[in-house]
């Protein structure tokens, strides 16, 4: 299969950019009943910023942040608002920025390698992880007294961390895949 290398256009990019954050959204609306029900929304950023690059990746997270700030319901269960930002699990979401920023760090650093790719996954979801479970702590002591870091670790990761893992394996092929089809520069 030829790749075809797409012409370089702001025009181009700022499609790009608007379609792969309402890709993340639509990730956001999917949930996968399990034990613990899951999104899709790491996938969407994964596959955002592994097809996007860094810059444009980074861009499409931070306008689908911005989406659900003024209103418009692209988080997950069709919520919005910056109440939703502001609340125990909004650590979580702002974390996706900072999976973006790891990722295109990583990029800038190291190349675009499958390899790169994956650490920089992994690494960002670790952030993400990080992150949001600091964020949680904050705000649920805030509301409700403190709270232990096991029983967040218990509630907010654990029973994430496989299904995210998958996310990351998936959204590695579809990657590697469309690599070799279509490249965006």
């Amino acid at each position: 299969m030829a790749v075809t290398e797409l012409p370089k256009s702001k025009t181009l990019d700022m499609v790009y950019i608007a379609m792969f954050a309402i890709l993340i959204a639509v990730c956001a609306w999917i949930s996968i009943p399990a034990a613990v029900p899951f999104t899709l929304q790491t996938f969407g950023i994964f596959v955002t910023v592994g097809i996007l690059g860094g810059r444009r990746g980074t861009l499409s997270v931070l306008i689908y942040l911005l989406l659900g700030i003024i209103g418009i319901p692209v988080f997950a269960g069709f919520k919005s608002g910056l109440g939703v930002l502001m609340s125990n699990t909004g650590g979580y979401l702002l974390g996706f920025l900072l999976i973006a920023l790891l990722m295109w760090a990583m990029e800038k650093a190291l190349g675009k390698k499958t390899w790169v790719l994956a650490l920089s996954m992994v690494l960002g979801l670790f952030v993400c992880y990080i992150f949001g479970t600091a964020w949680f702590m904050v705000v649920y002591a805030k509301s409700a007294g403190e709270i232990g870091i096991w029983t967040v670790l218990g509630w907010c990761v654990i029973p994430f961390v496989v299904p995210d893992l998958v996310k990351i394996a998936l959204a590695l092929l579809i990657c590697n895949r469309l690599a070799k089809v279509i490249r965006i520069n």
